[in-house]
């Protein structure tokens, strides 16, 4: 009776979590609006003109589901006038996000353009893809924004478990990239960083560099033929980490004030148990933008060095 008592309370606790990190992302406010829809040619909507160039891309999808989903392609400036093959970062939202989340909140476009600019990363193709979870082309909706619990509570592994066949896929095949594991990165926030977590797990020989922000560490899955891919983690996690095999980087990000600040600590705690190599950044500030934009900043910085660069301690601006 105990146990089942523990059981259930330890249940209600992350459900409880769950929810804070979604109000966090601004998923409660959808009780308050009509949710708003995003609609193809609207890539850019915020008026910046970048250096580089800004393309929407519209991918076929090998999993039940939408038949085709839609991701962002940014290439740096200079793409176009070289013959250059370039690293590839895919960056991944979180809950109540989609494929422009990252250049409409997270400036993505001024953050990357400046960084190129000054010198201080390496150029690299920057992909964000929409990475909800869609019932079929009338649910896909023209990459519909998800009200609520939807983009946590009906995650079943299916856009994550097609994820290098499709996305990595569609970006080797239409534009110059470095289609090698050493020349790949993932990074993402929130559920994102789930996804990073696992997609790189299942795919150990996909992508040296790993980039976990604000990451929520558990799972209420799915049941469904996919679910399979947020099982195992330790015996995947075993294969990724192998000796020969390692990630070249693998950075995990966090406010002290964040709600998911208890689950990375035991997930790093779990990751020294094993051995796994690792670095964790703990910062001020909580499960929001301008977290994440930091931690952005200075994950760019580190792709694609031969050897790892001393930064300066990361700054969160409000």
């Amino acid at each position: 009776m105990k146990t089942g008592l523990t059981g259930r309370l330890c249940r209600l606790a992350f459900v409880l979590a769950c929810a804070s990190v979604l109000s966090s992302c601004g998923i409660s406010k959808a009780f308050l609006s009509n949710s708003p829809r995003y609609h193809a040619g609207v890539a850019n909507p915020t008026g910046y003109a970048p250096e580089g160039t800004l393309e929407e891309c519209v991918y076929r999808c090998s999993v039940e589901g939408p038949e085709s989903r839609r991701m962002l392609v940014y290439l740096p400036k200079g793409y176009h006038d070289t013959e250059t093959r370039y690293p590839v970062l895919y960056l991944l939202h979180g809950a109540r996000g989609y494929e422009t989340s990252w250049v409409k909140k997270g400036t993505l476009l001024q953050l990357t353009d400046s960084l190129f600019r000054e010198g201080l990363a390496e150029p690299c193709i920057v992909v964000t893809p929409n990475m909800n979870q869609y019932k079929d082309d009338s649910d896909f909706d023209d990459s519909r924004y998800k009200d609520m619990f939807e983009s946590v509570f009906e995650v079943d592994g299916a856009v994550e478990s097609s994820f290098v066949e499709d996305v990595v896929g569609y970006v080797d095949s239409h534009f110059r990239t470095l289609a090698r594991k050493e020349s790949r990165a993932i990074a993402g926030l929130s559920i994102g960083g789930l996804q990073s977590m696992y997609i790189s797990a299942n795919n150990p020989a996909s992508f040296d560099y790993v980039g976990l922000f604000s990451p929520m560490c558990g799972i209420i899955r799915k049941a469904g033929p996919h679910s399979s891919f947020y099982r195992d983690r330790r015996e995947k996690q075993s294969v990724q980490f192998s000796e020969g095999n390692s990630p070249l980087l693998y950075n995990i990000y966090v406010g002290k004030g964040d709600v998911v600040y208890p689950q990375v600590r035991m997930y790093t705690r779990y990751m020294d148990r094993m051995g796994f190599p690792y670095d964790v950044y703990y910062t001020r500030g909580d499960h929001d933008w301008p977290n994440w934009k930091a931690y952005y900043i200075d994950l760019l910085q580190r792709l694609w060095r031969k050897e790892p660069v001393e930064l300066a301690p990361i700054v969160i601006r409000k």
